[in-house]
């Protein structure tokens, strides 16, 4: 047997209002990759347990199936006597207890996917995603506890969001914490190893830093700047912090993945290097993350919390929770002094330029993305470019776009942080729930103290562009359209091992008429042997209406084809400060750069 269990101890006498969860984390050999977990309930009335795995991590629309990762399930009485233990679905086991008083289940854990979503254990250090690891007694998430854990004899510091209990347990080293019911245990990520940690305080809320890895990072300057990134987020909200503590907890690695939110925490994976060259990217992602505590752990969709761990939670709001956060990651790095006003206005106008100009964004809707994130946001295939549109970048150009009609409807004095704050109060503090989809809209139809179908129907369920021209141009941006007929190939190639490679064919291009498709390997063209830049080259400087032959192998099967050339225009923006309106721009961007 491996030496990552989770036990959980099950008490069947008492009263239901009496019960305490307590789990108890152990990493016996971190180089098998599995955790050891003990859990014990108390005073809890059942005749039949059912234990779950969570099927998903919050803030990841993607069923992940963490029961994978559980294996050798076993339950036992409190004399050590087997139970019987089926399962009744994927990430359910039923206990049978009969006559026990207490109910002993034991099961492994396997963490070895470094994530911000999924759990990771070896002789570096340990990460547990809450959701993968702790299972829960079916029916009763609502009751609180306690987790112990006990480090690695190599690892000397715990990092979590949930708070220490007064009492301490003898013996082992060890630290135990507390959380009020299991969404707040799912909702903690614990980071256990030798992770360098630092503090900082803004307002009345206490920061901690901890950092896994090395990396070309400064903690002098990332007190500095993180503590920037938060002031200016409070500000957003009117200085309203729910939390006094937070917690940051960065995995400086090779491939950085970017961020997950928490209600007093986040976690993000970056590359090591990237405090170089890339550090207002880095900032950009702690504004992302840190912007969440507010917009998707509290101001949410009525469908993300409380949670259903067994299935997908379907909302077509995450335009509004992932598309406002990204709108805001950018423009508060304006506010902090990171960006100059001409800077901030490139970056809007790239995000712009992306979503205009992607077909997928004239096929889905932005709440059908939403919708989706499920089974195509998070399941991308060599057409997703056609079909499908991000609900992060639609999202936030839509923020956008509100952020000006809110200013220049109340002539320079509220804009979008105000309509944050509105749903904040309204919605979190209270109703101390989530919002409908027509709960959302009616709330920005009273605030702004107008009818807001033709947002709804023609960008946020339709596909339309938008007049940025008119609504910008109120703000003082002079926005140009810059999109021009051109010839256009409509294929995007790749070199893999001296080969030309098709990895993508845009809808109704001239690549995709003539036949081609996505894995051809393209040899010659017109007879002349070619590689993927002398292929864009040569097929780029033909005219409309001209042709050329492709050698191609499909499959290994040579085939010929014939490529005629087809105009193709691909929407684009140019957005310039004009002057005018001069008030409410600096007002927007709230910036002296």
């Amino acid at each position: 047997m491996k030496s990552a269990l989770l036990i959980v101890s099950l008490s069947l006498a008492g009263m239901i209002n009496a019960q305490k969860i307590q789990y108890a984390l152990r990493m016996t050999k971190p180089q098998n990759h599995y955790f050891e977990v003990e859990m014990e309930i108390s005073e809890f009335k059942a005749g039949d347990l059912t234990v779950k795995m969570p099927v998903w991590a919050p803030g990841s629309y993607l069923v992940r199936e963490f029961s994978k990762n559980v294996n050798l399930v076993r339950a036992f009485d409190e004399k050590g006597e087997a139970l019987k233990v089926g399962k009744t679905s994927k990430n359910a086991w039923k206990i049978t207890t009969g006559k026990a008083k207490k109910v002993r289940v034991q099961y492994e854990v396997y963490a070895f996917e470094l994530s911000v979503r999924t759990s990771f254990l070896d002789l570096t250090h340990g990460f547990v995603s809450s959701s993968g690891v702790f299972c829960y007694l079916d029916g009763h998430k609502d009751k609180s506890g306690t987790v112990t854990v006990y480090p690695h004899a190599d690892f000397k510091v715990i990092t979590t969001p949930l708070e220490k209990t007064a009492e301490q347990k003898s013996g082992e080293r060890s630290e135990t914490f507390q959380f009020p019911n299991y969404d707040v245990l799912v909702d903690s990520p614990f980071e256990i190893g030798n992770q360098e940690v630092f503090d900082f305080t803004v307002g009345e809320t206490k920061h901690k830093v901890a950092i896994f890895g090395s990396g070309n990072f400064d903690m002098d300057e990332l007190k500095v700047d993180m503590s920037r990134i938060v002031q200016s987020e409070n500000e957003v909200f009117g200085g309203k912090n729910p939390n006094k503590n937070y917690t940051f907890i960065i995995h400086n690695v090779v491939n950085g993945q970017g961020g997950l939110e928490h209600a007093n925490s986040c976690v993000l994976s970056v590359n090591r290097w990237t405090y170089g060259g890339a550090y207002k990217d880095f900032l950009s992602l702690v504004a992302h993350e840190y912007f969440h505590l507010w917009n998707v752990k509290r101001i949410r969709p009525i469908q993300l919390g409380p949670f259903n761990y067994d299935e997908e939670n379907y909302t077509s709001l995450l335009w509004v929770m992932e598309g406002f956060t990204s709108y805001y990651d950018e423009l508060l790095l304006v506010r902090a002094g990171y960006y100059t006003k001409e800077e901030y206005l490139r970056k809007l106008q790239g995000t712009l330029n992306y979503v205009e100009g992607s077909v997928g964004s004239r096929v889905q809707p932005v709440a059908h993305a939403s919708y989706d994130a499920w089974i195509k946001g998070y399941r991308p295939n060599e057409n997703s470019a056609n079909t499908t549109m991000t609900y992060y970048s639609r999202g936030a150009i839509l923020g956008a776009y509100l952020d000006a009609v809110i200013i220049d409807k109340f002539n320079g004095t509220k804009c979008l942080d105000h309509f944050m704050q509105y749903l904040y109060e309204e919605f979190y503090i209270k109703k101390n729930r989530g919002f409908t989809e027509i709960e959302f809209q009616d709330a920005l139809e009273k605030f702004l103290g107008q009818d807001m179908d033709y947002f709804f129907d023609k960008y946020v369920n339709g596909t339309e562009i938008p007049n940025y021209k008119e609504v910008f141009g109120k703000i003082g941006v002079d926005v140009t359209y810059t999109g021009k007929p051109t010839t256009s190939f409509g294929a995007a190639l790749s070199q893999e091992g001296g080969n030309c490679i098709v990895k993508g064919i845009r809808a109704g291009s001239a690549a995709e008429s003539a036949g081609l498709s996505v894995g051809d390997e393209i040899i010659a063209a017109d007879g002349m042997r070619v590689d993927n830049s002398a292929v864009e080259s040569y097929v780029g400087s033909l005219g409309e209406g001209e042709t050329c032959k492709l050698l191609i192998a499909r499959d290994e099967v040579i085939l010929e084809l014939t490529v005629q050339m087809t105009l193709y225009e691909r929407p684009s923006f140019k957005l310039e400060p004009n002057g005018t309106a001069k008030s409410k721009f600096d007002y927007w961007l709230r910036t002296t750069n």
